[in-house]
């Protein structure tokens, strides 16, 4: 058994278990709620019954129906948690099955859903939208961290370092299988709630007049203090009352103020609500051993930071949240803050842990959404054990034999037991490679699969081949080409202005050179027009600064061989067989000598004249 079928068996094994273990978990929360019924009738039968024996024995058949009746229900609530744990792996699981199968409709829609404005490589290599790789690799919980991943996917300046250092996190965290898990788990679990990014961060950076605060503060206190004194003195009986007349100005200057903190004071369950919702990320973040993970750890290290640890703020914050709670009890506002300035000193406190949370949990979210888009990485990677991590070159333009070379390359948007692979290899830079063959024979997935795994190699991902390696490239495709109707612009010179962008690109000599993927090239024109807009364009593009393949139906340009020393030809092909068309998918060098236009309309019945 491949490693494939058996990760699949793996997980049907997994779903088997959680589905049994969350019925029986069911049947016994089921027993708890007879069970805490028949607790509370016997008690409520055990004090009636004592009451007219004793009311001792009444009181303390109460109190015991209470203590019972409250283990049963803590015991209850601890169950329904640990339901509600399995019930989001199952669903977990249940993706991961379905991601393995290409099980569109059990595939959650990734959060940073497609613009209208999409990026060229989103449309024409399905990196972005409905039943695209963005689609089959997000597991994201945060729009941010699934916004992250589709950039990295359409990079167009791919970056060296960068590559690397992703593909050495990827190596760690695939031999992670725990921390992955627990990680995912607890995002999971934040990700039944409202996360409200934008609007938290924009009230931890909102400013406070603190200068004005301590000034009310010390004001206040004074008078506090004087207060005390003054009823002292009063007490003894060596003074008259003017206690109330100190007093009164400090409640007068105490309502005076009490709009500067009211509003902060309120939104302070909001802060520990929404902060409360990354506590268990943080906090496992935080307690995980990373000393055999040494790229891991520098990604976490916000983290690991003793004076800044995002619990010891978090901690921090509960405590202002329960004093500003207390003064939420009318009467025990009123006393609180009739002895001392107290909504004023929980003002103060909690302007301070503000800043210091503001200080640092922009930094926090930002590694916690490159957590998310790497756990995608990670999780495509274990999802697929037989995807391999590419080898990338630093130089391109010059001195590279081979600047791109795969072996058994397939596309990931396929199902497994539908995919057939290639080899592909183009020997320099300014080659050209021509693909040619008939209707449905394959050209555009061909094309569609080097960009894509392009991509997955640029963004530090593993690719769908049995070996890739392949130097920088900024990758250009004119694949799918539409007219604009608001901007009055046909396919044709759509399609045109696409080709001018790539000359213009070719041009650049201070960026990578580019790996072009142009399909049907001038297909909304008539043959002869096209044919020799297509010659021309390609002896331009041949033995420039960049090199790519281009799918053709008209076979007169493999002839370009002969005159261009770096243009190569290679077919895709079909048989007939039982009145069908037949395809086997695998690239053949040489120009396709077959074609299937007439085949298949005489097979529906159309009328064909061969008429010289």
């Amino acid at each position: 058994m491949d490693k494939r079928l058996a990760k699949l068996k793996a997980l049907e094994n997994q779903l088997a278990r959680l589905h049994r273990r969350i019925e029986a978990f069911n049947k016994l929360s089921a027993r708890y709620s007879w069970y805490r019924l028949a607790v509370f009738l016997a008690g409520v039968l055990a004090s009636v019954s004592m009451a007219f024996i004793a009311d001792g024995w009444m009181w303390l058949a109460i109190a015991l129906t209470l203590i019972l009746f409250n283990i049963v229900a803590a015991f209850h609530r601890r169950l329904d948690r640990s339901i509600a744990r399995h019930t989001i792996w199952l669903d977990w699981k249940k993706s991961q099955l379905a991601r393995m199968k290409l099980d569109w409709a059990n595939i959650p829609a990734p959060l940073a859903a497609s613009h209208a404005s999409a990026h060229r490589l989103e449309i024409d290599l399905d990196i972005a939208g409905s039943k695209s790789l963005h689609h089959l690799m997000d597991i994201s919980i945060s729009e941010n961290g699934s916004q992250r991943l589709r950039e990295w996917l359409i990079n167009e300046k791919p970056d060296l370092e960068r590559i690397q250092r992703r593909q050495e996190i990827l190596r760690e965290l695939s031999g992670l299988a725990s921390f992955r898990d627990r990680l995912l788990l607890n995002f999971r679990l934040v990700s039944r709630e409202r996360l409200e990014d934008r609007k938290l961060l924009e009230w931890l950076q909102r400013g406070t007049a603190s200068t004005a605060l301590n000034r009310i503060i010390f004001i206040t206190t004074a008078l506090a203090i004087i207060n005390f004194l003054l009823l002292f003195l009063y007490l003894i009986e060596m003074l008259p009352p003017f206690w109330l007349l100190s007093l009164g100005i400090y409640i007068f200057i105490h309502f005076a103020n009490q709009r500067k903190t009211a509003s902060l004071l309120n939104d302070a369950d909001f802060l520990s609500a929404e902060l409360k919702k990354y506590r268990a990320i943080f906090k496992y973040l935080e307690s995980f051993n990373y000393e055999k993970t040494s790229h891991l750890s520098e990604l976490c290290k916000p983290f690991l930071d003793k004076k800044n640890r995002p619990t010891s703020h978090l901690r921090r914050l509960t405590l202002v949240a329960i004093a500003i709670g207390l003064r939420m009890n009318f009467a025990l506002g009123i006393i609180l803050n009739a002895l001392a300035p107290w909504d004023f000193y929980c003002a103060l406190w909690l302007t301070k842990v503000r800043s210091g949370i503001a200080a640092h949990f922009r930094f926090w979210l930002d590694r916690c959404f490159e957590l998310e888009a790497l756990l995608s990485l990670a999780n495509f990677a274990y999802l697929n054990p037989g995807y391999i991590y590419p080898v990338i070159r630093s130089g391109g333009a010059s001195g590279q034999k081979r600047p791109f070379e795969a072996e058994a390359l397939g596309h990931p948007l396929i199902p497994h037991d539908q995919k057939i692979s290639n080899d592909v290899a183009l020997q320099t830079i300014g080659e050209i490679m021509l693909i040619t063959g008939s209707n449905m024979a394959g050209k555009s997935t061909f094309l569609r699969t080097i960009g894509i795994n392009l991509c997955l190699a640029y963004t530090g991902a593993p690719v769908n081949a049995d070996s890739l390696e392949t130097s920088l490239f900024r990758v250009f495709t004119c694949i799918r080409i539409n007219d604009s109707l608001s901007d009055g612009i046909s396919q044709f010179y759509a399609e045109v202005k696409r080709l001018k962008e790539l000359l213009t690109l070719l041009g650049d000599e201070t960026d990578y050179p580019i790996f072009f993927l142009i399909d049907e090239i001038y297909k909304g024109t008539n043959n002869r027009e096209r044919l020799i807009g297509s010659r021309s364009l390609i002896r331009v593009l041949a033995g420039k600064r960049g090199l790519g393949v281009i799918s053709t139906h008209d076979l007169e340009l493999a002839q370009l061989s002969d005159s261009i020393p770096k243009f190569t030809n290679f077919h895709f092909r079909e048989d007939v067989s039982d009145g069908r068309m037949v395809f086997d998918y695998k690239l053949r060098p040489g120009p396709c000598p077959t074609t299937n236009a007439l085949k298949i309309m005489q097979m529906e019945g159309l009328p064909v004249s061969m008429i010289d």
